[in-house]
């Protein structure tokens, strides 16, 4: 676009539109910045990666001793110009004390800080000592073998790879991070041995289904992924998306402390400190009386402390969900494939990574199979040599100038430039006949193993073969355990998404029998059928995707949602709970209720007179646990429960037909759920509580003479005239 000259201005100033200067100057920077920086390519590598591992790859640091980190930033300065501080960063985060990465590339000695630490600082180079690890042999193992193109570095002093040739899917395996011009990247980790796996699964077959192989992410900070399949699918299939991990902890009743010892990729042990110092101090955890960093050379641990009744589990279940305990990491692969960025699914990363590994492979099978042919194509002069080695001795003998040596024994042997320097720097010692045989003995496995080579070059199943060979051996040499657990509960109650929502009648019997069924069929049946001695006992209301509490003698509770039993009729007998649920030996149901949308309470009256006023919030977790431990106290036996969702009046009931009605709103809720619960009926010596039903419905007509105004209390005695109607013994 032509300059113009601006009046009053200099010869040298020009006007020009933004969007022109923007084109000029700024594009190409940002090109620059998403080619050359931000953006990993096939081989899992950023450049600034791929400099500082060639670099110590050419210092020997593969096979070495160890050296100080400060000679490895000097020497990357040569490919790397960005300066020293930049350059050890990278060398911190791809070492093993830093354990950013599932299978770290450097062997380090010294302190590196720690991935789990924001304010834990690394030391500086000239006190750290750092070689390359023992993987990185399947990363530069067939780099001198023409697997991939070297270009000139920044002065065009030496020469660098364009990319690693890898023999792993690298890509998949190294979580990275980059931020360019107008986009960027995320990649997490995947466990190598799964990885593999995949990869060969899907050379194999590439319309497997890799979620076998290759389940979800894994981190080297471990936690918990909560595995929804919908979600993860998604980042298989699109390449973009996010999913949630959380903290993995223990308790300590003895100690009344909660130990933390992995967290999320994602966060810091300080960020999480510094989450719950503020939710502590707006007084929204009364529950925790302090926490603290124990952090130590074992590695991580949290460690807080929690009041006396807390209830632990669901404590971390608020924690999960009002601080960093619980973190997202979103999923962006972005990847350079032949400079251009591609935001690319698992499986088409898989589909451009074996590709381009086969065309690693083709390269190598090539440039060996041209060493084959230089050697042979020496070893076909000494056949001729060895027909008449006098002939040559006379020839070198009778040549006046060292020069025509070489002339002398293409003319006298009919043999090129090459083969004839090679037979005339053959040492005097080696012209015998031993020596010469033993060479050309060579010639037959050389020629085997190049058609070998040629037939594979012109193969592609066994180059594949090749490839699955490698991925296997890789596999076995380095694969580690799984960190990362995944927790399918959360997967489970998804299933429940894509099915319909109907209301339904539910019914459960004294004996454990379940019946589920929907209006329609209740009004055409007739009664219910029961086994010999069995009898109604619990009903209600609710919708097909609600969840059902089953609450046992042994405290525990077992959730189930509708959906997973089948629709009934009344002629039979129904689901056996004890077996659909898995309860243990001797585990008997004591009390059942929807649990709707865990508002309201439950009330749970034990043998002692003592009234616990529960929350049913306390029963709903984050993880849709199947089993829930200390469902409620057992410091004495349950004698009733039931369900509240408004204050009323209640009445409780003892064996020596005493009654004392009061207001629920007396009670206080707790969040607690084996709490003991408060006295409301003092039963005499050898008597018990035996019944709780709401006043309306306990058979006394003038409840009047029963209502206490403290609680506890010792009740009344209900005589005959108190009995307005048949009075009912058991609340449910």
């Amino acid at each position: 676009m032509p300059k113009q000259k601006v009046e009053g201005l200099s010869a040298d100033v020009r006007r020009e539109p933004i969007t022109y200067t923007l084109k000029q100057n700024y594009m190409p920077y940002a090109m620059s910045v998403i080619v050359s920086r931000a953006i990993p390519e096939i081989d899992g590598f950023k450049p600034a990666h791929r400099k500082l591992l060639y670099t110590m790859y050419k210092m020997g640091l593969l096979t070495g001793q160890r050296t100080k980190s400060a000679n490895v930033v000097g020497q990357t300065m040569r490919l790397n110009p960005h300066g020293d501080a930049a350059i050890y960063e990278t060398l911190v985060r791809l070492t093993r004390g830093n354990g950013a990465l599932l299978h770290p590339f450097i062997d380090s000695k010294g302190n590196f800080g720690k991935v789990f630490s924001r304010d834990m600082a690394y030391a500086a180079s000239r006190y750290t000592e750092v070689k390359l690890d023992n993987l990185c042999a399947e990363v530069f193992g067939e780099i001198d073998r023409d697997t991939v193109d070297f270009y000139d570095n920044y002065d065009s002093t030496m020469k660098e790879p364009a990319l690693l040739p890898t023999a792993y899917p690298n890509v998949l395996v190294s979580a990275n991070q980059g931020i360019a011009v107008g986009m960027a990247s995320q990649t997490c980790g995947f466990n190598l041995g799964e990885v593999c796996r995949a990869a060969a699964a899907y050379i194999e077959n590439p319309g497997c289904d890799l979620l076998e192989a290759l389940p979800a992410p894994d981190f080297p900070t471990g936690g918990e992924l909560i595995y929804r399949r919908d979600e993860i699918s998604k980042i298989y299939e699109s390449g973009r998306g996010s999913f949630k991990v959380r903290s993995r902890w223990r308790h300590d009743p003895a100690a009344g402390v909660i130990e933390v010892f992995e967290i999320p990729y994602s966060t810091t042990a300080e960020a999480i400190v510094d989450s719950v110092g503020k939710l502590i101090k707006e007084g929204k955890l009364r529950e925790i009386s302090d926490m603290r960093d124990e952090s130590d050379l074992h590695g991580l641990k949290l460690a807080i402390d929690i009041k006396r009744g807390t209830d632990p589990e669901k404590l971390m279940q608020r924690l999960f969900q009002k601080t960093p305990l619980m973190d997202s990491f979103s999923c962006n692969f972005n990847i350079l494939i032949a400079g251009t960025p591609h935001v690319l699914s698992v499986r088409g990363i898989l589909e451009e990574w074996v590709a381009w590994r086969q065309e690693c492979l083709r390269r190598r099978l090539y440039f060996d199979a041209g060493k084959i042919r230089d050697k042979l194509h020496l070893l076909y002069a000494l056949q001729k040599v060895l027909l008449d080695i006098d002939k040559a001795i006379n020839i070198i003998r009778q040549t006046e100038e060292e020069g025509e040596v070489v002339p002398n024994l293409m003319i006298g042997f009919g043999i090129d430039e090459i083969q004839a320097s090679f037979i005339a720097d053959i040492r005097l010692r080696n012209i015998n006949k031993q020596y010469i045989l033993r060479r050309i003995e060579e010639v037959s496995s050389l020629e085997k193993e190049l058609e070998e080579l040629e037939i594979t070059l012109n193969s592609k199943a066994k180059i594949n073969r090749l490839i699955i060979g490698d991925l296997k051996r890789i596999e076995k040499k380095y694969a580690v355990a799984r960190r990362t657990l995944l927790i399918y509960d959360h997967a489970d109650a998804e299933l429940g998404d894509d099915l319909p929502d109907y209301p339904i009648n539910a019914f459960l019997s004294r004996g454990g029998y379940f019946k589920k069924i929907t209006p329609q069929s209740l009004r055409m049946s007739g009664e219910h059928k029961y086994k010999e001695g069995d009898s109604g006992w619990l009903s209600w209301e609710a919708s097909n995707k609600e969840e059902v509490l089953f609450f046992t003698s042994l405290c525990q509770c077992y959730k189930a949602r509708l959906y997973e039993f089948d629709d009934t009729k009344t002629s039979a007998l129904g689901e056996y709970i004890p077996a659909k649920l898995g309860l243990e030996d001797g585990e008997s149901l004591v009390f059942a209720c929807r649990a709707g949308d865990y508002t309201g309470h439950i009330l749970f009256l034990f043998e002692s007179g003592k009234l616990a006023r529960v929350e049913l919030s306390a029963y709903a977790t984050v993880t849709n646990r199947k089993k829930l431990a200390k469902a409620f106290s057992d410091k004495s036996p349950l004698a009733a429960a039931l369900t509240l969702y408004e204050d009323c009046e209640m009445a409780v009931m003892s064996s020596d037909e005493r009654c004392v009605i009061f207001h629920t709103s007396s009670i206080a809720p707790k969040a607690t759920r084996n709490t003991q619960g408060v006295g409301v009926l003092s039963p005499k010596k050898n008597q018990r509580a035996t019944a709780l039903v709401p006043a309306g419905l306990c058979g006394i007509g003038v409840p009047g003479r029963f209502r206490v105004r403290s609680l506890p209390a010792a009740g009344a005695v209900v005589r005959p005239q108190d009995k307005g109607q048949e009075q009912l013994t058991l609340g449910g």
